[in-house]
């Protein structure tokens, strides 16, 4: 993934968190089970940054708060034009795979579970988009960062040609 590019420092914006799962999980021990919570948390400030976090503990609490402090460690810058993402994207993790397509002016997120939270956490207002593949959360969420780690936004894609915007727009 090219999440490098474009990360972002925590500490210099405000990050609302998203908490979107929460597992109970069970150790097996000699006098019975042990459980423990993981929790999948998405940061984003609205306006193009996002990040997720996978945090583990006793408490559920506590999973959260870890989640959050892993997500601010991890965030992506998305391009995002007019409400909507520059053009449509594919992105894979594991048995997860999701497909992004902008969308025009009063579509709204048309997204599943775990990919609405990523999109609407990074500031994405019309966007379509479908999960295929796995249903489990964490490989959606990472599916969906892969997308959106793969996205480029008109003003990079003509730097990199050499032309003007308005050719890459028009031909």
């Amino acid at each position: 993934m090219a999440q490098n590019v474009r990360s972002v420092k925590a500490s210099e914006i405000d990050l609302k968190e998203r908490v979107v799962a929460i597992k109970r999980v069970a150790k097996v021990v000699k006098g019975g089970r042990r459980f423990s919570f993981a929790a999948i948390v998405v940061v984003g400030n609205g306006d193009g940054v996002v990040g997720y976090g996978l945090g583990k503990a006793n408490e559920v609490t506590d999973a959260i708060t870890k989640g959050v402090d892993d997500a601010k460690k991890n965030l992506l810058k998305v391009p995002i034009l007019k409400g909507t993402i520059p053009h449509e994207t594919l992105g894979k993790y594991g048995g997860g795979f999701v497909l992004i397509k902008p969308a025009s002016p009063g579509t709204g997120v048309i997204a599943g579970g775990a990919m609405r939270a990523v999109l609407e956490s990074a500031g994405v207002h019309d966007v379509l988009a479908k999960s295929k593949g796995s249903s489990n959360p964490h490989n959606v969420v990472k599916a969906t960062f892969d997308a959106l780690a793969n996205m480029r936004d008109p003003y990079a894609v003509a730097e990199q040609r050499g032309v003007t915007l308005e050719k890459v727009f028009n031909g």
